[in-house]
């Protein structure tokens, strides 16, 4: 599942004089001279393709003859779609291609960005749960893995499925007359039916409801040095770790950390920090 040229390189498009059927293409194909790079050739017939891996004599001279030719997609399998926008060098990019142009077809053949060609075979992309907290919008942490995975060229296709969770429907689970929530900038919540504060411009001490996790708390204490009622708001404590599963924890401050297929990223994560949850996912749903 998932065949997707590593280069642009590997892939050759040629049109040919015979009829898209195995036994055709490879008695046309074998002995004649490809491109020492060339891995896999779409053959085109018409408004047809069929995709097939090439084996040859020898990788060393610029070109070199076809010994053997397997079949990966025939005709009836295949379909090509133009797509500018996609970068063919991205695994979750033709993925999502794929799903948008010919969710039905086992091969996916793309003419994407720069007029590059590339193809996803039998295109079944890791599906990984990102739990979220919300405001801010876009939702932070989705949006950063989106950006790492449009860019990613050495993971296998992603799709991510944001399970989002709003602050203010949090808080009404507690109903009170008056919040405190850890930042305004973060965690605007202005349209509460009640009265809301923010922790990081230290109001005076007030009769509230900390809306916050535990670095929230230990602030709190830290200024106030008293008791408060809290609803929790760390994704990683709501989270039901059915994986894989990314979310975020702010007392993880420099690493990212995983149990199981659960794998937590700092709520402050660099996009390094992003990819590497991102690997820790896609490998924990390899093992399931």
């Amino acid at each position: 599942m998932n065949l997707v040229p590593a280069q642009y390189r590997e892939v050759s498009v040629a049109e040919v004089p015979v009829p898209l059927e195995p036994g055709a293409l490879r008695a046309y194909l074998t002995g004649r001279p490809v491109y020492r790079r060339t891995r896999y050739l779409i053959a085109r017939n018409g408004p047809a393709s069929m995709v097939a891996e090439v084996s040859k004599e020898s990788e060393r001279p610029l070109f070199s003859p076809v010994t053997s030719v397997t079949v990966l997609a025939r005709a009836e399998e295949t379909t090509m779609v133009a797509a500018p926008d996609i970068d063919t060098a991205v695994p979750t990019q033709l993925a999502r291609a794929a799903a948008e142009h010919a969710p039905g077809a086992r091969c996916v053949i793309v003419r994407g960005l720069y007029g590059h060609v590339s193809f996803i075979l039998d295109p079944a992309p890791v599906r990984i749960r990102v739990l979220e907290v919300v405001p801010p919008w876009p939702p932070k942490l989705v949006d950063q893995l989106s950006r790492v995975l449009d860019l990613a060229e050495d993971l296998p296709p992603v799709e991510l499925v944001p399970e989002l969770v709003d602050l203010r429907d949090l808080a009404a689970r507690r109903p009170a007359a008056r919040y405190l929530f850890p930042c305004r900038a973060g965690h605007g919540a202005e349209d509460l039916e009640a009265d809301v504060r923010y922790l990081d411009e230290i109001p005076p001490r007030e009769p509230w409801t900390l809306v916050g996790c535990a670095r929230s708390r230990a602030i709190h204490d830290w200024f106030y040095r008293d008791e408060v009622p809290q609803v929790d708001m760390c994704p990683r404590n709501l989270a039901d770790h059915a994986g894989p599963l990314l979310t975020k924890c702010c007392l993880l401050e420099d690493r990212v950390a995983s149990d199981g297929d659960t794998v937590v990223v700092p709520w402050g994560a660099s996009l390094t920090q992003i990819k590497e949850g991102l690997r820790l996912a896609v490998a924990a749903r390899a093992v399931r």
